[in-house]
């Protein structure tokens, strides 16, 4: 049976390219001293890490495929069997030098997510980092986002951690790859496909997104496409170096703040838990406008685009949940970096918000690929650059939202921090996700080291903001002292 990408896949798997990844993850903290349950695990070294990978992967099979693309374009790629599919290739072992400080791994995890992947292997890779302060290490996986486009398939930071400390018990696993197809034989069973229909097959060719079509008439198709669903794009974000044309090098930091102190904010100004987020937010993207250019408009405002979801609650969310972003509807709504008072700011925030998720002028639907129906794709790559091309100026900051987690355990361990690589696009210059995990929220930033270059930084804004807000006093009276 032929495995073919779905058009989704294919879109983010045509994505890469210089200053673009559609790469995500997860960071992981884990103090492997303590004594794990014997029914659970042991230790967590590379060894354990390894057979602990092996054992998970046939929960996500398509970590042992590789991408094989169809000659001439004539069909989506395929998902085929890595013939010589080597485990140890894609875990990997570092260390931090001493003192193995925070910032040294952020620094670390920057340089590791820099580095494109091997696209003639399965396009994952997962490290575990020794040298940590205080004895622990780290785990981080590097996804690209087409691994886990529908929503049955799962990161392998998922696959690899549990809700209980015994964790799960799987059968097995006897795993041959099939033999991989031909060339020759994926052209042919391209071509028998699009004949089975025939009317999209001369369409594509001739009109759309064949070998003989003029490619201005794709992306004049593609445009009319996107703007009839996504109103917003012609209200362009304000002018912002965080749209800067961005390269391959990157910058990585993380930041955490109490769960009970967002839930006593939100309590004191009537606001729900992920407007005070979205408000800090607010404050640490100020302070560094401030860091840039020393001054900062009153009217000045950031565009950032939220999944949807994110207005479904009041308090934060309790449950199994997940730390991969979802796929769903999103709305871009603005945050007033230019208002100095951190509750006029976060009253503000949370307004427009209301305002905008309720809104179809600012909300959109899931990312999508310019043309679903074809499957056959010689100008894949132009389409999904045309693609972001069109929402290049739609926002300035994408927000990953994560659903909140109680507790993961990592071969019996448990994880203490919990971070989410967000993705980061062309043109866009900071990505940043939100995680709510046991009872911190964590906050990881991703940044093009030559556009943000103070990215750490923002770490500090981020506790400075929520402070701010914790000891403020209402609106238009002095802060309240600690």
């Amino acid at each position: 049976m032929v495995n073919r990408l779905s058009a989704e896949d294919a879109m983010y798997y045509f994505l890469d390219g210089a200053g673009t990844s559609a790469l995500t993850g997860a960071l992981m903290i884990v103090d492997p001293s303590g004594v794990a349950d014997s029914a659970g695990g042991g230790r967590l070294d590379y060894t354990s890490l390894v057979s602990l990978v092996e054992r998970r992967l046939q929960l996500v099979p398509r970590y042992r495929q590789v991408v094989k693309e169809v000659a001439l374009g004539l069909g989506r790629p395929l998902w085929v069997d890595d013939p010589e599919f080597d485990v140890t290739y894609h875990v990997r072992l570092s260390a931090l030098p001493q003192p193995g400080a925070s910032v040294q791994l952020e620094e670390l995890i920057a340089r590791l997510l820099s580095r494109p992947l091997d696209r003639s292997r399965p396009l994952w890779e997962m490290y575990l980092i020794e040298g940590l302060e205080g004895g622990r290490v780290a785990v981080l996986t590097k996804s690209h986002r087409c691994l886990f486009g529908v929503p049955d398939n799962c990161e392998l930071s998922e696959a690899v951690t549990d809700d209980v400390v015994a964790g799960r018990r799987l059968d097995e696993d006897l795993w041959l790859p099939t033999d991989p197809p031909g060339q020759v034989s994926m052209t042919v069973g391209a071509l028998a496909e699009a004949m089975t229909r025939p009317r999209d097959l001369v369409d594509s060719l001739l009109r759309g997104n064949g070998p003989v079509a003029d490619i201005w008439s794709v992306a004049d198709k593609s445009a009319r496409l996107v703007t009839s669903t996504v109103q917003q794009l012609v209200d362009a974000a304000p002018d912002s170096p965080l749209n800067a044309v961005t390269t391959s090098a990157r910058l990585f930091a993380t930041a955490a703040v109490p769960r009970r102190d967002c839930v006593r904010i939100a309590s004191r100004f009537d606001c729900t838990f992920n407007d005070v987020l979205l408000a800090a937010v607010a404050g640490v993207l100020r302070r560094w406008s401030l860091s840039v250019t020393d001054s900062v408009g009153h009217g000045e405002t950031v565009r950032v685009i939220v999944p949807l979801r994110a207005r479904d609650s009041d308090t934060a969310s309790d449950g199994p949940g997940s730390w991969m972003p979802a796929s769903g509807p999103e709305f871009v709504t603005d945050l007033p970096v230019g208002e100095d008072s951190p509750v006029v700011r976060l009253m503000q925030v949370a307004g427009l918000a209301d305002r905008y998720a309720g809104s179809t002028s600012r909300m959109t639907s899931e990312m999508k690929p310019l043309l679903p129906e074809l499957g056959m794709v010689p100008f894949g790559e132009f389409s999904s650059r045309a693609f972001s091309s069109i929402f290049q100026r739609s926002y300035n900051v994408p927000i990953f939202w994560s659903d909140g987690v109680s507790s993961r355990f990592l071969n019996g361990h448990r994880i203490e921090e919990l971070y989410t690589v967000p993705t980061l696009a062309t043109q866009r210059a900071l990505a940043i996700s939100v995680n709510e995990y046991g009872d911190s929220v964590q906050f990881a930033f991703l940044a093009d080291r030559a556009v943000v270059s103070d990215l750490p930084a923002m770490s500090g804004y981020l506790v400075e903001s929520f402070d701010e807000l914790l000891h403020a006093g209402p609106a238009g009276l002095p802060p309240q002292k600690p």
